[in-house]
């Protein structure tokens, strides 16, 4: 009996005293343990997924075509030294978006920014110069026909690969000894950490090597045509042969010219009048198309190449099929 009346002394029912006493107790337990807070969630940006992606399938394309030309002796005339450079070009481009891809979310830092931004620079600009390189190449092999294979040719084939390298790799180079953005944000472009001005000299040095190789492709144009008629004469060949052969390399040019254009030109001009202020969707929209010119690069320079189809068929099966040893080349192969 006083038991019972002393705990009902405060005027409260047995049951809420208990369950008071019950949360002070939980209380205080919960007071004395660390909370644990949870760890934020890896928010992945789709887009980023689609240039890992595509810097995969570019990766695994081109390497392709450097084994096949590194371990083909064969292989070492001018045109395929520029196809290799092109092929590593793209494969570096490759393994940039997926190092950007990892590096963006598990290791963050400045540093790794500016290494893999760097990379990604160096490797398109060799891509670009390589395929103006080829272009030339191309020019000069229809030209100056009777000299072309000479030693003189290998010797300017290798000052152009020293030359467009040494400048893609210190175009590379810029981000990482300071020639970005990070301690200013007014100043990026685009593509952080990138500056706006170096956004700028890339945009205008395409636009001049696009310029270059329209002119280029237009003086192989009017050889091809002209090589053309003359096999056509020659041979006593209908002028509905000569049309054809000329119209089907004139469509190769289109093509390998218009791609380029098509997968570029979006990015260099949104470069141009575009900054960090812009919705970054635009920037991947426009950047997306520019990494497909790699992955198309290997069908359109590499693998339509006869000798590397050879080759190719001789490491896939062990024997080269009939309808590419019979095969003639044609003045519409260019």
């Amino acid at each position: 009996m006083n038991e019972d009346l002393k705990v009902n002394l405060s005027g409260l029912p047995r049951d809420y005293l208990d369950a008071g006493a019950t949360e002070n107790v939980s209380a205080a337990v919960s007071s004395q343990v660390p909370v644990v807070e949870s760890e934020p969630e890896l928010v992945v940006n789709p887009w980023d997924i689609v240039l890992c992606t595509s810097g995969t399938l570019i990766s695994c394309e081109n390497a392709i075509v450097v084994l096949i030309i590194f371990h083909n002796p064969s292989l070492r005339a001018p045109m395929f030294l520029l196809i290799g450079s092109l092929a590593l070009a793209d494969l570096l481009a490759g393994i940039g978006l997926i190092i950007n891809f990892v590096f963006a979310y598990l290791l963050q830092s400045e540093a790794t920014k500016l290494v893999t931004i760097g990379l990604i620079v160096a490797s398109f600009s060799a891509s670009v110069c390589s395929l103006l390189a080829i272009t030339v190449d191309r020019y000069l092999s229809l030209y100056y026909a009777l000299t072309y294979h000479s030693e003189r040719t290998v010797t300017f084939t290798y000052v152009m690969l020293v030359m467009l390298w040494g400048t893609s790799i210190c175009l590379g180079l810029l981000p990482v000894m300071g020639w970005n953005c990070l301690r200013d944000e007014s100043t990026c472009s685009v593509v952080r950490p990138l500056t706006k001005n170096n956004a700028a000299i890339l945009s205008v040095s395409f636009l001049f090597m696009f310029a270059l190789m329209l002119q280029l492709y237009i003086q192989i144009c009017k050889i091809v045509m002209r090589h053309a008629h003359q096999i056509a004469l020659q041979h006593h060949f209908l002028a509905t042969s000569h049309y054809v052969t000329t119209r089907k390399g004139v469509s190769t040019l289109a093509i390998i010219l218009g791609t380029f254009a098509a997968c570029w030109m979006p990015f260099t001009l949104y470069s141009l009048i575009a900054d960090y202020t812009y919705p970054s969707i635009y920037t991947y929209a426009t950047l997306l198309p520019a990494t497909y010119n790699s992955i198309i690069n290997p069908v359109i320079y590499a693998f339509r190449n006869q000798e590397i189809q050879k080759a190719l068929c001789l490491i896939c099966c062990g024997c080269i099929p009939p309808s590419l040893s019979q095969r003639a080349r044609s003045p519409s192969d260019v």
